[in-house]
């Protein structure tokens, strides 16, 4: 019987190498799946199955939301600083709530937060479209309605990988994984286009109050749901909530040397690349020959939507890459090379292959490294756990908006990001070097220990 599991016929064996190798999953994910599983799994499962629905759409609203709260917003002030904001606003939340609020979702129904979390994102809302009937939006109410977005989407994201698990089990969790991030990406790709037709032709107030219908399904289907993240194994964190202790996970995290990669690499792709995408593409559309600017700014936009769809559906129907701490510094490695050359890329026909691909290799590096935390977290703050790892993942992305936008702003975006991806680059080889350089040292020592032993076995 696995012990991390408690399923009796669980192999924790992935992708088999030597022992001590730290670019292996074979000895560092403990409870790992099995290496084969089905495919699509996760769309096999009758629970899980329409929450990925209800996740697509609710993720769409939030980007139609982007749509018509930033158009608003630059047509009634024209502030660069709050267009910088916005972006802030939005992750600022993950950075420093999502270790608190993995915490909660350790200790409650995750069904309860995840409501709360499309309350909050309802809510924000209507009051956006109250504002904008009564032209009565200031630069004030609106810092703190973008403020609320992003905790809501802070909000949103511990429980939902908890109950993920709890719908499918440990077995399928990987698909499960992957699924999910094709829909959320599906939800970025159709969020744009249902946005701008939203405010085209029903206007920024109707627009954003018929914005609110795309998060009830997800809302009303936690309440139909049987499952509360905690079904399985039931609630065996014991210690109470409170931010301090929230913050103290970020310790016993370090601890474990894989959870820490993880984290880190994750927390690299979002510093140096991040959101700057959505930033540096007008540029990069009006400097773009074959196509006039709005043309291009349209297709470089669809292709990186598309990228991340089509990851989640190449890399869940052919198993190509193994869940493996060195395919996630591939593929992120993949993704800092794939923007260093659409940055100096100046035909759309070469830029938009290279967002698709960027997007694939995003899409696996972030779904191997979620994986691999969550299956290697303690169960009693597994919660906690993907908190710390939401703060590498989705709070460091504030770090682009000073490593593309600001230094853009000097230096050019198109510089900017391609100097920012090659940081990028270089920092996950470092990275994997030194993993490289601990797991010799660490078989030397196991190896030591072995002759060791065996002399001393031998003496009479």
């Amino acid at each position: 019987m696995c012990a991390a599991c408690g399923v009796p016929t669980h192999i924790p064996v992935l992708d088999p190498e030597p022992e001590g190798d730290l670019t292996s999953a074979a000895q560092l994910i403990a409870g790992a799946p099995p290496a084969k599983s089905a495919k699509f799994a996760a769309l096999r499962n009758r629970a899980c199955r329409p929450y990925l629905g209800g996740a697509a759409l609710a993720m769409m609203a939030d980007n139609i939301e982007h749509v018509i709260t930033y158009w608003v917003i630059w047509e009634k002030f024209h502030s660069p600083a709050l267009t910088g904001f916005e972006v802030i606003s939005h992750w600022l939340p993950f950075l420093l709530l999502s270790p608190y609020f993995g915490a909660l979702a350790d200790r409650y129904d995750c069904r309860k937060l995840i409501q709360g979390s499309q309350a909050l994102f309802m809510a924000v809302s209507l009051t956006w479209g109250i504002l904008f009937f009564t032209n009565s939006l200031t630069v004030w109410n609106a810092c703190i309605l973008l403020i609320l977005h992003g905790t809501a989407g802070a909000l949103w994201a511990p429980p939902e990988q908890l109950l993920l698990e709890d719908f499918v089990g440990v077995e399928d969790l990987p698909s499960a994984i992957r699924l999910n991030s094709t829909a959320r990406s599906l939800g970025v790709l159709a969020g744009p286009v249902v946005g701008s037709a939203l405010l085209l032709g029903l206007g920024p107030v109707r627009g954003i109050w018929v914005n609110i219908a795309f998060y009830l399904p997800l809302t009303i289907l936690m309440a139909r749901t049987k499952f509360t993240g905690h079904t399985r194994h039931g609630v065996v964190a014991r210690e109470r909530v409170t931010a301090l202790a929230a913050v103290k996970v970020f310790k016993e995290v370090s601890r474990d040397r894989v959870l820490a990669s993880m984290i880190i690499l994750a927390g690299l792709g979002s510093f140096f690349v991040g959101s700057a995408m959505q930033v540096v593409m007008p540029e990069i559309a009006s400097t773009t020959t074959g196509l006039s600017s709005g043309t291009a700014y349209g297709v470089l936009l669809f292709a990186n939507g598309l990228g991340g769809v089509l990851g989640g559906l190449l890399l869940e129907g052919t198993g190509w890459i193994r869940l493996s701490v060195r395919s996630a510094l591939w593929s992120t490695l993949v993704y800092g090379a794939a923007s260093v050359f659409f940055a100096v890329s100046h035909d759309y026909l070469i830029a938009a292959p290279l967002l698709i691909v960027g997007g694939v290799a995003n899409l696996a590096a972030m779904s191997i490294t979620q994986t691999v935390v969550q299956l290697r977290a303690p169960r009693e703050k597994k919660g906690q756990v993907i908190g710390v790892y939401g703060v590498g993942a989705n709070g460091m992305r504030i770090g682009s908006g000073f490593t593309v936008g600001l230094f853009g702003a000097a230096v050019g975006l198109r510089t900017a990001l391609g100097l920012s991806s090659t940081a990028l680059v270089v920092c996950v080889a470092l990275m994997a070097a030194y993993l490289a350089v601990i797991a010799r040292r660490d078989r030397r020592s196991g190896d030591k220990l072995s002759t060791a032993n065996q002399m001393g076995a031998n003496t009479p």
